[in-house]
């Protein structure tokens, strides 16, 4: 590719990201589209956008929301987004402070030496080919190549102090995160999974006798978790239509008209107030919560944070797949239709999901050698000699081997986050977060490997795929492609990055189903039903491939870094704006996602490094080759520090901070406020409010005194089930 070919690729994306960024600074501005735009605020605040009257102002593009995404500080974001949000918004703040640095060294250092690197006569700056300003353009033995590795060094030892940093203040940030937080159910909660059955008695009389017999000084209460069946899913399905029907006035005939065939239909609609539900509801509607609908799971309740920690530390019994337990996720984080799962087929769930993940990315090969062959004319015009009159005009030319590649690569990765994220539910986690770390991880494995390596490896072959004969060869073989496959990254960024920063802005498929919902359905209700979560699954692998692309080209093929380092300002820009208006936070994992964008970097600047001692190599310049090796090792040391010291706050709970934070609360009398509100907070009927749940867990225990009056013959135990938890699969129509 040569610069003009570049320049075409910018020049396009640069137009769409302006048109959809203008786009959008305009369609904010309608009433009607304030529930895409602005529906996390609809949903707090619970008002709407009063600009109903026309103004020569709402047809008009304004860079005011850059402004007040620019203004809005560290604190904003994390009581909004919550930690989750902070912490990718500090990776941002991460890749822009180190690619600044890299941009400044290599655009004044190292691309003056690879663009003069041969003796040759040059030509017009925009004539010449995009290999001129890569490392490609060296001679060998050249003495010139120091600059290259004391530009690795620094970049290197930037980054290291930078996540050295971050990962401090984060890690103080989760901790703060659990000390000054309201108190959370899932502190004093455990998950016990696979409970052994026993002849004639329920698994709630089994784990109330072995916490009781165990932990008897520590238990409070426990509640068993009971099936997903097809009633749930009634249950779900009227509730959606619940949520759709209002009340009418009196003295008004019907609701609005269905837009079909255009009659009406009159409702009578109960109030909203809990009361009535309270009244109609009685006992015999809980007969889901019956022995035969109970699973071997069930949330066990602790009288301090402590307690339920050691619970989770240690075998429960000598049979290892028995009683497993584990710290329970937050309420709304729960993934009720997987506790339903037996624990024993959770291993096999998750070698079939990695073998479908691995069919799934060697399917992939195909479109991602395609596109590579896209970057390859003369190729393309030998096996297809009939398109050779056509490749040879220079808009062709320049759009095909420019923009085309990355735009198809781009779509085909469109499938990825469904299916990735289908694998993972099937693996059976038990929390949404969970789910979405699982998901995170294997997009971020999955575009790793099909975007950046099979790209340098199938670069040079046209349709057909190059295995390695041994990982050994990989740093070799990229050292040899990284140089040539250096155009179509830089369109990569423009096409991947830019142009899906302003779609990312524009949210066209939440406009597209507002537009339909209030001209065709008629419905110009804003309902916050269909807000969505922020996807960080399929974000924070975008960004930490953008990182790992930033730090293999910044020596090798600096002209990248301006692009890229325009892509994280944008981001910056971007995901702030998202967070403070479109996206509701609806569960909190703690800044768990911090470990990977750390260990991401670390294999990226590893990578990186090996990459610079093959190309050394290649250049026969023993002497930076050999002073690469220590940067290596020194990275790797770095690693093992930061996994030493911060890595397990990540992973498990300080037993000094719980201790302290359970004196504080005996000590100010709140601990049996608090036991009170563990008694409903994983009730598993998401349809109604905590009141309710406490309401109908009162309704429970009148109904057994009655039953234990008129049966005194029966045994108490069983008949007392605590608060029935019948899960309505809600869970499912969550949009993350």
């Amino acid at each position: 590719m040569d610069i003009d070919a570049l320049l075409t690729s910018a020049a396009i994306n640069t137009g769409l990201s302006v048109l959809l960024f203008s786009l959008y600074s305009i369609l904010r501005k309608q009433p009607s589209n304030s529930i895409v735009y602005f529906g996390r605020r609809l949903a707090s605040l619970n008002n709407r956008n009063s600009r109903n009257h026309f103004s020569f102002e709402r047809f008009v593009p304004s860079p005011s929301w850059i402004v007040k995404a620019w203004e809005t500080t560290e604190n904003e974001i994390l009581a909004i987004g919550g930690l989750d949000a902070v912490v990718f918004q500090r990776t941002l703040v991460f890749s822009i402070r180190v690619f600044s640095i890299a941009a400044v060294m290599c655009l004044f250092l190292v691309l003056p030496v690879n663009y003069y690197g041969q003796e040759m006569k040059h030509k017009h700056i925009h004539a010449e080919s995009l290999n001129v300003f890569t490392i490609a353009n060296v001679k060998e033995g050249s003495r010139w190549l120091w600059a290259h590795c004391l530009t690795l060094y620094i970049i290197s030892c930037s980054a290291c102090v930078l996540l050295y940093f971050e990962y401090k203040s984060i890690t103080k940030m989760r901790l703060a995160h659990i000390t000054t937080s309201p108190p959370n159910p899932s502190h004093f909660t455990i998950l016990v999974r696979s409970i052994p059955y026993s002849v004639g008695e329920s698994y709630s009389n089994s784990v109330k006798k072995f916490f009781t017999d165990y932990y008897s000084s520590s238990y409070l209460s426990h509640q068993i978790v009971y099936r997903c069946g097809l009633v749930q899913k009634l249950m779900v399905d009227a509730e959606k239509i619940c949520t759709k029907i209002k009340a009418v006035p009196n003295g008004q005939p019907s609701l609005k008209p269905c837009c079909l065939c255009g009659g009406s239909t009159s409702f009578k609609v109960l109030t909203d107030e809990p009361e009535s539900v309270k009244d109609s509801f009685s006992y015999s509607n809980l007969n889901l919560a019956t022995r035969d609908n109970e699973r071997s799971a069930a949330f066990v309740i602790f009288k301090t944070r402590y307690a339920a920690v050691i619970a989770t530390q240690m075998l429960q019994s000598p049979n290892p797949m028995s009683w497993v337990t584990e710290l329970a996720p937050e309420p709304h984080d729960v993934l009720w239709s997987n506790l339903c799962i037996p624990f024993r087929q959770l291993w096999l769930r998750k070698i079939v999901t990695l073998l479908a993940s691995v069919v799934f990315m060697v399917l992939f090969l195909a479109p991602v050698t395609f596109v590579q062959g896209l970057t390859q004319l003369e190729k393309l015009s030998q096996t297809f000699p009939f398109l050779r009159g056509f490749l040879k005009q220079d808009l062709i030319n320049h759009v095909l081997t420019g923009y085309l590649p990355s735009v198809i690569l781009m779509l085909f990765l469109y499938t990825v986050p469904p299916t990735m994220m289908l694998f993972s539910s099937v693996e059976g986690p038990v929390s949404r977060s969970g789910r979405k770390r699982s998901a995170c991880l294997k997009i971020l494995y999955f575009t790793i490997w099909n975007v950046f390596f099979v790209n340098h490896v199938s670069g040079g072959f046209l349709f057909a795929f190059n295995m390695l004969s041994s990982v050994g060869d990989i740093p070799v073989e990229l050292a040899k492609a990284i140089p040539n496959q250096a155009s179509f990254f830089v369109t990569y960024v423009l096409t991947s990055g830019w142009a899906s920063l302003s779609c990312e802005v524009m949210q066209p498929f939440s406009l597209l189903c507002n537009f339909l919902k209030k001209h065709l359905r008629r419905n110009h209700e804003d309902s916050s039903d269909g807000l969505v979560s922020f996807p960080y699954h399929t974000e924070i692998p975008r960004v930490l491939l953008f990182g790992l692309i930033g730090f293999t080209y910044s020596v090798m093929a600096p002209l990248i870094l301006p692009f890229l380092l325009i892509y994280f300002l944008l981001a910056y820009l971007v995901y702030r704006n998202q967070v403070v208006n479109v996206y509701i936070r609806k569960y909190e994992s703690g800044g768990q996602l911090w470990p990977i964008v750390h260990n991401t970097t670390i294999f990226s600047l590893v990578l990186t490094q090996m990459i610079a001692i093959g190309v050394f190599g290649i250049k026969k310049s023993p002497i930076a080759s050999g002073f690469t090796i220590p940067l290596i090792i020194c990275t790797l040391l770095f690693n093992e520090y930061c996994r030493q010291r911060f890595s397990p706050i990540f992973k498990k709970n300080v037993a000094q901070v719980l201790i302290e934070m359970d004196r504080r609360d005996e000590q100010s009398g709140r601990m049996e406020e608090i036991h009170q509100q563990m008694h409903s907070a994983y009730c598993q009927l998401p349809l109604t409010s905590h009141e309710f749940c406490e309401s109908v867990h009162k309704l429970c225990q009148d109904n057994i005194r009655g039953q234990e009056d008129t049966k005194p013959g029966k045994e108490p135990s069983e008949v007392s089930e605590p608060c029935a938890v019948c899960n309505f699969g809600k869970e499912d129509n969550i949009r993350e």
